[in-house]
């Protein structure tokens, strides 16, 4: 008796399955494979809020990316003996970067005093986030694989020092989605008279479909770059131009079905529409107290355009916005952290820019009742060398970095890891950029060890923990 069979049986089950095989391997190659790896809910085409692994501590994180990497001992990680010993040479050689580099010990410039209850050190130059000493919890021994600019930042983003890999941001909101379904999962704000170093490569979506990639939003003039028509266009006319839009693209996707780019895209263009009435309204600072706008340093110009920058950040996750992405002013440099020389000027003027917002940003979320489920996280690259450049500067450091954390369940007031007596290499409880992942995603509620996307056949993660060993460190964590 003759019995039907599909023609997937079929290539299963003749050639030793080999056709299956390829009919699989076409599907991958197509994209219509690439996000089987995680649940049905964690799909490519939607920023639908999803679950976690895990019970969450935070729902938000807003990073405050200090392009150029800065000086721990000048900022955070105070160093007796490097100043003791100002001006002799440094008992062993070091790695550099520069071809400019004395091996000459440079003491820092600046005072430290202990801060808030806890007696945290921190330098003179940063007297805000002094002020918030009990919210911080410093990691003074992070490291790093690289100590150029470029790879440093794809690795501080992405988890690997080569280009092309997902974002952090846009690991998250694919793994989380938005909260908002009037805004994207993941948000970028810099300056607005330009990039810093690497571009829209430190918010890229790699090969998770494009939905996830961090969005722009401009502190000045449109909020949203092209999202509306430079011409004036009659009451209904977009409406109309959005539902034949719609009504093409559904077309469209009846006769390619489980495309899965086509559904992003589709979904990027009714995210647009949603955005042109949502984020204009919702980013009108005019609605802010003047003692708000006080508390970010708005009426002052230094502070102006960061200042403006973290407070747009505080209402985007205020908003339902998963992932903000601050970047520092472009001025003097596209690196505003990088003091290869005036190591004593330069970090003045970057200090007096940003260290007033990024404290009342701490501030403002506490009285909101918003830091206990928003992470914070100030970071730069790398950190830089304990020898002198030139004769007032210091070079790149991969072996040894400091950076901030406050609120998502950190511990505040704490301090963690150390350096060696002159600030050059962690050497007590080390921290990856892969463990700093890690342990982001613990407290979103994920496990790095299962948030995974299949591409080109292989299981990718962010922290690729059989790799880089990443751990979550439970050490940063409240109890």
């Amino acid at each position: 008796m003759f019995r039907s069979i599909s023609r997937r049986d079929l290539l299963r089950q003749s050639g030793l399955g080999f056709g299956s095989l390829a009919l699989a391997g076409m599907f991958q190659q197509a994209g219509m494979l690439s996000a089987q790896s995680e649940p049905a809910e964690r799909r490519g085409d939607n920023l639908r809020p999803r679950p976690g692994h895990h019970p969450a501590k935070a729902k938000a994180v807003i990073q405050l990316f200090q392009n150029g990497g800065p000086s721990q001992m000048d900022l955070f990680d105070p160093k007796t003996e490097l100043t003791r010993r100002n001006g002799q040479p440094h008992p062993e050689q070091v790695e550099t970067f520069q071809l400019g580099n004395r091996n000459v010990l440079l003491g820092s410039p600046f005072r430290f005093a202990r801060r808030g209850r806890c007696g945290m050190e921190l330098s003179e130059i940063i007297p805000h986030l002094g002020s918030v000493a009990d919210d911080l919890c410093l990691v003074r021994s992070m490291h790093t694989e690289n100590n150029n600019h470029p790879f440093a930042i794809n690795m501080m983003q992405t988890g690997k020092t080569f280009a092309g890999r997902p974002a952090i941001g846009s690991w998250i909101s694919y793994a989380l989605g938005s909260e908002n379904q009037n805004l994207p999962g993941y948000v970028v704000l810099r300056d607005p008279a330009g990039y810093n170093t690497s571009g829209r490569m430190a918010w890229s979506n790699g090969w998770l479909p494009a939905l996830y990639q961090g969005t722009e939003f401009g502190s000045s003039g449109n909020v949203v770059p092209h999202l509306r028509s430079p011409q004036p266009l009659p009451a209904d006319a977009q409406n109309r131009r959005l539902q034949l839009l719609a009504d093409l693209n559904e077309d469209h996707r009846r006769l390619h079905p489980r495309e899965l780019d086509l559904d992003a895209r589709i979904y990027n263009f009714e995210l647009a529409a949603r955005m042109q009435l949502a984020a204009s309204d919702l980013l009108d600072l005019s609605r802010e107290t003047a003692a708000t706008r006080r508390l970010y340093g708005l009426d002052n110009p230094p502070t102006a355009g960061y200042g403006l920058r973290c407070l747009m950040a505080r209402r985007l996750v205020e908003a339902g916005v998963r992932f903000v992405q601050v970047f520092p002013p472009i001025s003097p440099s596209s690196q505003p952290w990088d003091n290869h020389g005036n190591l004593r000027g330069g970090l003045q003027t970057i200090c007096a820019q940003v260290d007033q917002p990024s404290a009342a940003l701490i501030t403002d979320l506490k009285q909101r009742g918003l830091f206990e489920e928003v992470i914070v996280l100030w970071t730069g690259e790398f950190g830089r060398l304990p020898i002198t450049e030139g004769s007032d500067g210091r070079d790149h450091n991969r072996h040894a970095f400091s950076l901030l954390l406050a609120g998502g369940g950190f511990q505040g007031g704490l301090v963690h890891g150390a350096t060696d007596e002159f600030g050059y290499q962690a050497v007590e409880n080390r921290v990856s950029v892969p463990d700093l992942h890690a342990t982001l995603l613990h407290q979103l509620g994920l496990d790095h060890t299962r948030l995974s996307y299949l591409n080109n056949g292989r299981p990718e993660r962010l922290t690729d923990p059989e790799v880089t060993g990443a751990r979550v460190i439970s050490a940063l964590l409240q109890s």
